[in-house]
């Protein structure tokens, strides 16, 4: 019993907690492993057959209970697999990871070797399923494996395949027979760590194997090195390191300090050399960005070098989705994960990458890491600097004699998926680059040493390598080899073996690499803190009310960043790996800070120190890392200096003649010894009282914190779905698991949907709440972008979950093209069969209005099939949602598609999303509330397309002919753009045009050639609409057009405002214009003159006060980010705006009504104050003036003059309008009004009454026009066409 005691109480600091022994059963025979894919049509050496754990020493320790299946699974992926003396049968070496629930992970390292088979039933059996095979398929079809090639080039490719495939050359000779032929079976030794001390248990498990192959016996039974591994050598301490004894030789390792960058031991050189420096940035960007991340190799080992060196990069972030390095071939139903994740897959050799069915792609990042090329999603952000980044770590990369530009560039998704065939010279080169680096023949690329003389020694790679650089192909790798050894050999005179330098340099290069990324997170996050907000006043409470909890704030940190940094910025504050990271902020005033984000605060506080980044706040200059020599030289340090020593292997107390020594077979070890360790270990002793410590410690402040279980359980529904789903649960695949998982995924997804669409209604509305007045009510720009590419992202997901058979990149997409080919099949039936005309009810002649759009799921999808710009499938279906998400039609759409539930059955499994009927509901509920804000998602991002747009003109009936005689034209303006004039036919009140996308509506200018003699025209107002999006502009208007009426305008701006569909017709989201009766609404800008005759003046207080609300919005509105402003024209000429509002004071006690006179109006008092002005200067009255002043009067006589000179029939209403933009424009209205007061004019003109007769009311009107100055108005093409000053 004190055993066990002693090996739980050490299990914490032990170096590994287990060894494990897998390989065949010889009870049970040779047995089928049906879940890793059977293929009868192999050979049957090529079959995969069930591995067992054949022996696990200790039994248990009781922090990490042994998973037998998970790690039998992992350890030999493949099942075991057999060879004959005819095949290679070089010793692999992979490693693995398990997950646990609560995110923890533990290590394996695997030693697979082939041993011979011993047992008779065994080898006949592999006899007997030969002859069957043999006699199903006849020995004549067995084809030859290398005589028939044609040319020493095509010999060594095949015999590169052949190093992986196992029995091609037996199989020329008849497969196995047991008479002539040895048959060897696959065994593994595996340690499992609670570290990834890769280099040194890959060290200790080749020693072992190498003491059974040797030709005498190991100086100690094995069993004493492996009780030493387990009992007796500790974990280096933080900052320390250790050195312990494997059979033959020394083994160092080390492990990073407090302050460093946490334990990474897996060859990051070699993860940049497989995929190349620019292939490798864009995998972490979209690791980082938290999409699905598929590595796809022929070598277990790669595929973990590759997944570790990301996360490990993501310092100081954590990866918190679904992490399986290694997917064993019966667990590939999870690529069917509706969530991120980053997966291992193992290619089957001579397998091609279009061969491969993915589940779903429109999110997916595919690494094929052997023929170093990736396939990225579409349209993702670069990380911030890239083009710098990329340099800084190349630089790294070839100190350490290793170049850097490896890899294919990456495709984006509309490539095709299979690999285009490699042309002669690419071939010999990529040839020889696998044989160089190639992990199947046994020499893995650290090992540049036992390369280089494999090279050196192998003929016809001497033959090769002159025959490349006769054409032309250098072979760098060699060369880097050669002369990253020759320093090597220089260096290694201190003392140190080779591979101790190898390990030494592999460190250095790992430590820099990672510097360089931290580095670059350090000053892209070096203020964050400023931005977390802090609500809670205790734990319990911040964890219960986590998900209601606003925790950054994002728009503030946004607006602070550089501009090109904000594409990738504003979607990665999205992701879960950020949220956590706050969480962990926020937490640690409570409790101990999570060791990563310990280290990063310490560097932040470092750079502050040395003031990096207050400068230039906002700087988008690079920085590059400053501490690349001295975290080497840590590392050499502790090397170089070992601070303890293990004890060394000794003999145990065993029985003799147990554990006898057989060249070439792993002995049975003795369990006895194995499973309990010593008792009287000075360090195990150490850590029980230390133990013993933590526990009294613990008892005192559970009463005061909350109880960890529950503390986790909050945590786990704090942190969506991907948490409890890490990794899948590797032992138990009955289908009952499998449906939960499935389960779980559905619930995830609802949860994700309701938190995503929460997220967009906050954004929006928290906006719109604080946007008082008539300003745009929404968030346009980054954020909106990026919570609707992540909305589509989520779509996809949810469609692809279930699927029945994949088609296209796009799941959703192929479910609409499935449904669009149906209904018009059924429209086609319908068409045919004859159905009786009913006469279609005509509205009265009297209502002019815009026909209603029909609202149908189909005519979108057309009008985006028509989109030439959008190439992709996946791109279509995101033009789909953002124009369903802008016309607030996305629910509804969806609900109609998934209506047709003989398609869906079709289309997907009884699992899927799709067909949880009440999940759908919810989900379409959850949807069904964004339409409650407006969206320009659509408008806003396909700026090019063109648009068809229909203009109708809607006069007053009651008071005017609506048929003119004149030829009346009309130009419409938007933000992006503008119509052009457009001649409207006679007597045509509605046309249609296609137009390049405009924006938002802003203005329309409508006018006639006042041709004939009925060439007035009375228009109440312009109705204009997008056909594609139905969005429908007003544009009031209410005034007459013509010569000699109203004030003689023959052309007017008027200004739009967005319809709102009315209530009726909510469903239908059409659009029509207010009933007519109420036409000329109050609303609508009324000409002030009329106004004046009906009693209802505005009182002097509330005109001044209009002004000052006007110019308060005209400063909020230069306030916000310039994407977000909306449209300034509305603010200077719509309604309540600068020019109303200024119409008003000039309104006021203003003489106009005349009788038996024509009405006079503003512009008139402007022209004869002119006038007075420039006969007064003329005469030599203004000469005593300050100099100043009598430039401002020349300005204003120029710009009046100008105006009146225009060729555009404005009236006189209008040209006021527009003195007032430009004296806005020009930053010239505050000194012009001094001049209109002093114009002996007023009196004549303005009663004594009137405000602008008021010196200290006109002084304020200046001061409040004067705080204009500070912001640059631009004013839109068609206010200032044809004037030119």
């Amino acid at each position: 019993m004190s055993g066990s005691s002693a090996v739980s109480g050490a299990a914490p600091c032990r170096f590994a907690h287990y060894f494990v022994i897998c390989g065949i059963d010889t009870e049970t025979g040779l047995e089928p492993d049906e879940l890793a894919g059977e293929n009868f049509e192999q050979s049957p050496l090529r079959r995969t057959f069930k591995s067992k754990v054949l022996a696990h020493y200790p039994e248990n320790v009781e922090w990490n209970p042994f998973d037998q299946d998970a790690v039998n699974m992992l350890c030999m992926p493949k099942g075991l697999s057999f060879r004959t003396q005819a095949d290679p049968r070089e010793p692999q070496f992979h490693s693995f990871i398990i997950t646990k629930e609560d995110g923890s992970r533990t290590y394996g390292f695997v030693h697979t070797f082939y041993e011979e088979v011993t047992s008779a039933q065994i080898c006949s059996a592999m006899q007997t399923l030969y002859q069957m095979h043999n006699a199903e398929h006849g020995s004549a079809n067995a084809p030859s494996s290398s005589s028939s090639s044609s040319s020493s080039m095509d010999s060594l490719a095949s015999s590169l395949d052949e190093a992986d495939s196992p029995a091609s050359s037996s199989r020329g000779a008849g497969g196995y027979d047991s008479s002539r032929d040895t048959l060897y079976v696959s065994k593994a030794l595996c340690l499992i760590t609670p570290m990834p001390f890769m280099h040194a248990c890959r060290r200790f498990l080749s020693q072992l194997h190498r003491a059974v192959t040797g030709t005498t016996a190991p100086p100690l039974p094995l069993e004493s090195y492996v009780h030493n591994i387990l009992y007796e050598v500790p974990l280096p301490a933080p900052g320390r390191s250790l050195k312990f004894h494997g059979v033959y030789e020394p083994i160092v390792c080390q492990r990073p300090g407090l302050g460093e960058l946490p334990l990474a031991d897996f060859p990051l050189g070699e993860a940049f050399n497989l995929l190349g420096v620019e292939n490798l940035v864009q995998v972490f960007t979209c690791t980082l960005l938290e999409m699905q991340i598929l590595l796809y190799s022929q070598d277990y080992q790669r595929l973990m070098t590759v997944a570790e060196g990301i996360t490990t990069l993501l310092f100081p972030f954590q990866w918190q989705h679904v992490y399986v390095p290694i997917l064993p071939a019966s667990l590939l139903h999870f690529l069917d994960a509706p969530v991120p994740y980053l997966m291992g897959l193992q290619s089957k050799e001579g397998t091609d990458r279009s061969k491969l069915e993915l589940p779903q792609e429109a999110n997916l990042c595919f690494v094929d890491i052997d023929n170093h090329y990736i396939e990225l999603p579409e349209d993702f952000p670069q990380f911030p600097n890239k083009t710098e980044f990329i340099q800084e770590l190349s630089e790294v990369l070839l100190s350490f004699g290793l170049s850097a530009n490896t890899g294919a560039p990456p495709r984006t998704r509309s490539s095709p998926g299979s690999t285009p065939s490699t042309p002669g010279r690419e071939r010999k080169a990529v040839a020889l680059r696998e044989l160089e680096d190639d992990g199947r023949n046994g020499n893995l690329a650290g090992e540049e040493l036992a390369v280089l003389e494999l090279l050196q020694g192998n003929a016809t790679l001497e033959r090769l390598q002159a025959l490349t650089k006769r054409t032309g192909v250098t072979v760098a790798r060699v060369e880097a080899l050669r002369a990253g050894v020759k320093c090597q050999g220089t260096e290694g005179q201190g003392g140190r073996t080779a591979a101790e330098e190898d390990e030494l340099k592999n460190a250095k290069l790992n430590v820099q690499l990672r510097e360089v990324f931290a580095s670059r997170f350090t000053t892209m996050f070096a203020d964050f803190e400023a931005f977390v907000i802090q609500s809670a006043p205790d734990l319990e409470s911040w964890l219960t009310n986590r998900e209601q909890m606003h925790n950054f704030d994002k728009a503030s940190f946004l607006s602070d960043q550089p501009e090109p940094y904000l594409p990738f910025l504003s979607h990665f504050i999205e992701t879960q790996m950020f949220a956590t990271f706050i969480d962990n902020k926020i937490m640690s005033q409570w409790e101990e800070k999570e060791p990563l984000l310990r280290v990063f605060d310490a560097r932040i506080d470092k750079a502050r120190l040395y003031n990096v980044r207050a400068p230039n706040l906002r700087s988008s200059s690079y920085q590059r890392c400053s501490i690349l020599k001295e975290s080497a030289q840590t590392i050499e340090q502790r090397l170089m200096k070992i601070d303890h020593t293990a004890i060394h292997p000794h003999l145990l107390d065993m029985k003799i003649g147990q554990g006898k020594y057989e060249q070439g077979f792993f002995p049975k070890l003795q369990a006895d010894v194995l499973n309990t360790g010593p008792t009287n270990n000075k360090w195990s002793h150490r850590t029980a009282t230390a133990q013993r410590r933590k526990d009294r410690h613990r008892q005192q402040t559970e009463h005061l914190t909350l109880d960890n279980d529950l503390k986790e359980k909050y945590m786990q529904e704090a942190r969506s779905l991907g948490k409890s789903l890490r990794q899948p649960k590797l032992s138990d695949l009955s289908p009952a698991v499998i449906a939960q998982t499935n389960w779980k995924f559905v619930e995830g997804l609802l949860k994700e949907c309701r938190m995503k669409t929460k997220r967009m209604l906050v954004a929006k509305m928290g906006r719109e709440a604080v946007e008082l007045g008539h300003s745009e009510a929404n968030i346009t720009g980054l954020e909106e972008n990026t919570l609707i590419a992540s909305l589509c992202d989520l779509l996809e997901r949810i469609w692809s979950h279930g699927l029945q058979v994949k088609q296209g990149k796009s799941a959703l997409w192929s479910h609409l093209l499935h449904y669009q080919a149906r209904e018009e099949r059924l429209e086609q039936q319908q068409a045919e069969s004859p159905v009786p005309h009913v006469p279609e009810r005509r509205k009265s002649e009297s209502c002019i209005a815009l026909p209603t759009l029909r609202v149908s799921c189909i005519q979108d999808m057309r009008h985006i099939q028509m989109m030439s710009e959008i190439k992709t499938d996946v791109g279509r279906a995101r033009a789909w949602i953002r124009l369903s998400l802008e016309k607030k039609l996305l629910s509804q759409h969806l609900k109609q598609l998934l209506s047709r539930q003989v398609l869906t059955k079709k289309l997907y499994k009884r699992y899927a999303f799709l067909r949880c009927e009440e999940e759908k509901e919810q989900f379409l509920f959850h949807l069904l509330s964004l339409n409650a804000v407006d969206y320009f998602c659509f408008t806003s991002v396909f700026t090019t397309i063109m648009i068809p747009y229909r203009v109708v003109i809607i006069p007053i009936k009651k008071l005017s002919n609506a048929m003119t005689t004149s030829n009346p034209w009309v130009c419409v303006s938007g933000e992006l753009g503008d119509s052009g004039i457009m001649q409207i036919p006679k007597n045509v009140l509605e046309m249609t045009f296609d137009c390049q996308n405009l924006g938002k509506l802003t203005t329309v200018q409508l006018g006639h050639d006042n041709a004939g003699l009925l060439a007035k025209w009375l228009v109440d107002c312009v109705m204009v609409r997008n056909e594609i999006t139905g969005h429908t502009y007003r544009f009031p208007c209410g005034r007459w057009l013509g010569k000699g009426v109203d004030d003689g305008s023959l052309e007017r701006v008027l200004i739009g405002e967005l319809v709102l569909p009315s209530t009726e017709e909510d469903s239908g989201r059409g659009c029509r214009t207010p009933p007519l009766q109420r036409s000329p609404s109050q609303i609508r800008r009324i000409s002030i003159t009329s106004l004046s005759g009906r009693g209802n003046k505005p009182t002097s207080a509330q005109i001044q006060e209009a002004i000052g609300e006007v110019v308060n919005t005209i400063v909020k509105h230069f306030h916000k980010p310039e994407k977000e402003r909306g449209s300034l024209t509305v603010l200077l000429c719509g309604e309540n705006s600068l020019v109303t509002a200024l119409e008003q004071f000039f309104h006021h006690g203003f003489r106009s009504a005349r009788l038996f006179q024509k009405t006079v109006f503003v512009w008139d008092f402007v022209e004869k104050a002119v006038a007075y002005m420039e006969t007064a200067d003329q005469m030599g009255d203004l000469q005593e003036t300050t100099e100043p002043l009598g430039m401002t009067c020349q300005s204003l006589c120029r710009y009046v003059n100008a105006i009146n000179s225009t060729s555009r029939s404005i009236g006189k209403d209008g040209k006021f309008q527009l003195l007032v933009c430009l004296g806005a424009r020009d930053r010239l209205l505050p000194q012009w009004l001094p001049l209109l007061v002093e114009c002996p004019v007023i009196q004549q003109m303005y009663e004594d009454t009137a405000l602008l007769r008021d010196r200290t009311t006109v002084n304020a009107l200046i001061g409040v026009l004067e705080t204009l100055h500070d912001f640059p108005i631009t004013l839109e093409a068609s206010l200032v066409k044809g004037i030119d000053l």
